[in-house]
């Protein structure tokens, strides 16, 4: 019983308005770790130590990563290189589909070496005004910076998924690149689908009373 309160414990959290989803997940490993060393007891202190140590490296590394991202960040912020970026896509006489597709490739490209925070709060913020200029609806603009962002997690050389996955199952980065390839393929290909034909992203929206 204790083990099936866990669902509710976070679904009462996040709807409650109590925690968000990150707190909600640290709430949700603190009480598996209670449950399991009080009250089933199929943790040893042993087990227990070696769980802690192994998150701790797992983090310490991700952390790394996250600060060589934050320090790449910075020098594209001080270069004022989204501003740039801005300034040529409106030099351009692009059609509303031309900037999407530019726009894809640019992210996708940015995926590779920025996290994908950087590229919500920095690079996007600047490709608004141009999108909304051109007409596009900033519902399926929106989607598609998510999808992007996502292959972004799983696109080497610095893909953020990648490098927690090579820690948490112990393989080389080579052979769990050569194993995401496929999927990469199907979410490129979901991604030119989405772009290409807006309606599969906004015939939802719209049949709850979206106007755009």
């Amino acid at each position: 019983f204790p083990a099936l309160m866990l669902p509710v414990v976070l679904l009462v959290g996040i709807r409650g308005g109590v925690m968000t989803p990150t707190e909600a997940a640290a709430v949700a490993a603190g009480y598996a770790l209670l449950i399991s060393v009080a009250i089933y007891r199929s943790v040893t202190p042993g087990q227990l130590y070696h769980a802690l140590l192994n998150s701790a490296r797992t983090t310490a590394s991700i952390g790394m990563l996250i600060a060589g991202a934050l320090v790449f960040n910075y020098v594209v912020t001080v270069e004022n290189i989204p501003q740039s970026l801005s300034v040529i896509l409106k030099s351009w006489d692009l059609s509303p589909m031309g900037f999407l597709i530019l726009v894809n490739i640019l992210l996708l490209i940015l995926g590779c070496v920025l996290e994908g925070t950087t590229i919500l709060l920095v690079i996007v913020p600047v490709l608004i005004p141009t999108a909304q200029a051109l007409g596009v609806d900033m519902v399926h603009f929106g989607v598609m910076v998510v999808v992007n962002i996502m292959l972004g997690l799983v696109t080497p050389p610095y893909g953020l998924l990648l490098f927690i996955m090579t820690r948490i199952a112990e393989v080389p980065l080579r052979d769990l690149v050569h194993d995401v390839m496929p999927f990469l393929y199907a979410m490129i290909a979901a991604l030119m689908l989405i772009t290409y034909f807006p309606s599969l992203v906004l015939w939802l929206p719209r049949l709850l009373g979206y106007q755009g």
